[in-house]
């Protein structure tokens, strides 16, 4: 039977819990890091490369500073990972490709590692993700694939592409893992994972130093344990100087609409609609207003990606293309590579008619929503197993469209996004829900989903 978590996400503490054992002296963190690198030696396939001399001179430093009572944030010390796409200075940014493994490497962070490192997190590595972040499901024949821990009967996928980030978080490497969202890179790992994850609006942080995918789809974020790890992240690389509180608000008058015709899809698997409809009467319970029926706008939003292909793959191929024409094409994953060729034909008229239904169904979709926040299921399946989909190319296109459907349209229109775990299914896999806001929202958002947690964690 399925059933919702009331426990906070994870088997670990998150990471403001880690900070104030920092603050207490029940812990520092040179201890956490040793934690940290002892637990990555022990699953496969999560990190790309390790950063074990920078991170003990930052966990070594950081240590000092809570002895003085003078930690540079709230998360000063705590581990954290990066999705490698993120520039770490000196490390190679592989992007998960082989054709990247010579490249030389960084010479200075990214400006998001910049900044968390000078709010005092400690870098411990560059994590693993589909190559050049092309896929939902996380596989990598290059540098393996990171297993679901919470696959019990066989390997179950990681979901992508920032598969890495989120198997460090849920196996308990590290509270904190940054990744990329195109399609929903965040938001589907973090829903098979059983994490916290936000993809933010676009511009919302500075995406210097982090390869690309498609320039104007492609979002930083982190993956957690809890939505208030999210704020903490959220403060620093805002430049914030008031931490922004992490007590929930009421719920009392919020409304969600909740699209209706997703949640009663035939391709919705029980266990995930059951614990959203479950979810949805503990916000009730909470004082919440449910609007259940279905969203015009994100309705035919999901028709145009069907009908009209995907821009983020015109924007990937124009990226790639000067690869894909060179003898170094044949270093790729065949099944990124045919993907990425596949928008090489795309007419022109196509691509301007996308940016054009693009910028009409975000005002669509605001203006529905008129102050509420749309509620859909992350992904309309848990975690699928692992074999099958690398033994079967059609498998693997169709399993990778069907997770990707229903964070597809929140990218398109910049939607930021909080998918939140709603429970497990009878084999113990994890699902979630989806709260999305109109592009720019971010900070309301986050507060909302702060309150949601904690209906959802009420016994």
């Amino acid at each position: 039977m399925s059933d919702i978590h009331n426990a906070p996400t994870g088997a670990c503490s998150d990471a403001i819990t880690l900070a104030e054992s920092f603050a207490t002296g029940e812990s520092d963190p040179v201890q956490a890091l040793d934690a940290a690198m002892a637990k990555s030696a022990t699953v496969d396939h999560v990190f790309i490369s390790l950063c074990p001399q920078r991170a003990r001179r930052e966990a070594r430093a950081s240590a000092e500073r809570w002895k003085a009572g003078q930690p540079l944030s709230a998360l000063d010390g705590v581990p954290i990972a990066w999705k490698d796409l993120f520039d770490v200075s000196g490390s190679v940014t592989t992007a998960a490709a082989a054709v990247r493994r010579d490249v030389s490497p960084a010479l200075l962070d990214a400006t998001t590692v910049g900044l968390l490192s000078r709010a005092g997190l400690v870098c411990v590595g560059k994590t693993n993700l589909s190559e050049f972040a092309y896929s939902g499901l996380g596989l990598n024949p290059h540098f393996g694939t990171p297993i679901n821990p919470h696959g019990m009967d066989q390997p179950r996928i990681p979901g992508g592409s920032s598969s890495g980030s989120a198997v460090a978080v849920a196996a308990g490497i590290v509270p904190i893992a940054m990744g990329t969202d195109t399609a929903g890179s965040l938001r589907i790992p973090a829903a098979f994972n059983g994490l916290v994850g936000f993809r933010s609006s676009c511009k919302r942080y500075n995406r210097d130093g982090v390869f690309p995918l498609a320039h104007t789809l492609d979002s930083v974020g982190p993956l957690t344990r809890s939505v208030r790890d999210l704020l903490a992240i959220d403060d620093i690389l805002r430049a914030r100087t008031q931490p922004t509180s992490s007590v929930p608000r009421s719920l009392a008058g919020q409304r969600f609409w909740v699209d209706e015709a997703v949640i009663f899809d035939p391709r919705t698997e029980h266990a995930v609609r059951d614990n959203l409809m479950r979810s949805l009467t503990l916000l009730k319970n909470a004082g919440a207003l449910i609007d259940l029926r279905p969203s015009p706008a994100f309705q035919a939003t999901l028709t145009l990606i069907e009908q009209q292909g995907w821009l983020g793959a015109a924007e990937a191929f124009a990226l790639h293309q000067p690869l894909l024409d060179s003898d170094a094409a044949q270093q790729l994953d065949p099944r990124v590579r045919r993907r990425l060729e596949a928008a090489r034909q795309l007419p022109a008229s196509q691509l301007i008619s996308l940016y054009s239904a693009r910028e009409r169904l975000q005002q669509q979709l605001t203006d529905e929503l008129d102050g509420a926040f749309l509620i859909t299921p992350t992904v309309a399946h848990v975690a699928p197993p692992l074999s099958a989909l690398e033994a079967d190319d059609a498998l693997f296109v169709k399993t990778n469209l069907a997770t990707l459907r229903l964070t597809m349209p929140g990218s398109l229109l910049n939607l930021p996004g909080v998918s939140l775990p709603t429970g497990l299914d009878a084999a113990g896999l994890p699902t979630a829900l989806l709260i999305s806001a109109p592009a720019g929202e971010d900070s309301r958002l986050l507060r909302a989903a702060l309150a949601v947690e904690a209906a959802l964690r009420t016994p």
